[in-house]
């Protein structure tokens, strides 16, 4: 339904003359005349009777207007839910329990007068797609491909390195070191069900695993965080990478331990991915709160794969 038919309509309605409606919707009193015909042709029915006095309701035109009230009213809800600056921010994090969770969490803090709408997207290339068509405003993930391959105005910082720690049970070889440098985990059986062939997460553990002689396993279900959390607590051979800031919730008395890897630290890329053209104000908001972060570990004594330095 032509909305600009409805709206002079019932502007004609309010004033009860097409001439004054005229000037209140600026335009001429012929362009009035045009719109309510048009709206009466495809309705079917006369929806005002011409007076000496003006414009007279016919019985169709009184059981229309409410409804042309309501079309109207739709029509600036359905406005305003997109209207920059009244919509949520919809960011895709990786996981739930994972950094970038994290850090919209700290910028929620920074920030609570800013609506936000957090999901989680399968990977990297489907959070760039995302991006791309406007079905996401922003995203956090590990960036595998050149600058000069992403869609045109799909744009994308470096944001954060987070630490990777050492997980293992009591048991394990390790569980009592302070400390372990990457080339020393060569020979152990590190297991991370959770990898996935052809994710940016992948890319980066395959190329981990290559630079310091590593046997990382894929191997098995994933069953998710907390069957992982149990295996190893009970393994004496197995470990496992987290970030730093991977949180998980644990019943009292647990003894996994976590081990820094230094010498040099792995770091994993997080990168804030957007569209140049997205006009949303909370997105500049983002960014310089993002800008604001420092890593605590010199560029000199921190290992990333090729495609994020």
């Amino acid at each position: 339904m032509d909305l600009q038919a409805v709206r002079t309509f019932v502007a004609v309605a309010d004033a009860g003359q097409f001439q004054e409606a005229a000037a209140d919707l600026s335009i001429t009193q012929q362009a009035v005349s045009k719109r309510v015909a048009a709206l009466e042709k495809a309705l079917g029915v006369r929806l005002f009777t011409r007076t000496p006095r003006g414009a007279r309701l016919t019985l169709d035109g009184q059981v229309f207007l409410p409804h042309a009230r309501d079309l109207l009213r739709a029509a600036e809800r359905a406005a305003a839910s997109v209207r920059p600056g009244s919509r949520a921010l919809r960011v895709d994090v990786i996981g739930r329990r994972l950094a970038p969770a994290g850090l919209m969490r700290g910028f929620h803090r920074a920030h609570p007068g800013i609506a936000l709408d957090v999901v989680t997207l399968f990977d990297a290339g489907a959070a760039i797609a995302a991006v791309r068509s406007g079905a996401i405003d922003a995203s956090f993930r590990a960036v595998t491909l050149p600058a000069r391959q992403l869609p045109e105005g799909v744009e994308t910082v470096r944001v954060f390195d987070e630490p990777l720690h050492l997980l293992t049970g009591p048991g394990h070889a390790l569980a009592t070191a302070q400390a372990v440098a990457p080339a020393q985990l060569a020979g152990h059986r590190i297991w991370m069900p959770g990898i996935v062939a052809g994710t940016e997460w992948a890319a980066y553990y395959e190329d981990l695993a290559a630079a310091f002689g590593l046997t990382i396993e894929a191997t098995g279900p994933d069953f998710g965080t907390e069957p992982l959390l149990d295996t190893i607590a009970d393994s004496s051979v197995l470990a496992t990478f987290v970030g730093e800031q991977t949180e998980f919730v644990r019943p009292p008395g647990d003894d996994l331990r976590r081990v820094f890897v230094h010498g040099p630290t792995p770091v994993y890329p997080h990168s804030l991915i957007w569209r140049s053209d997205n006009p949303h104000p909370a997105l500049t908001a983002l960014r310089d709160h993002l800008g604001t972060l420092r890593s605590d570990h010199r560029r000199g004594e921190t290992w990333t794969p090729q495609w994020a330095r």
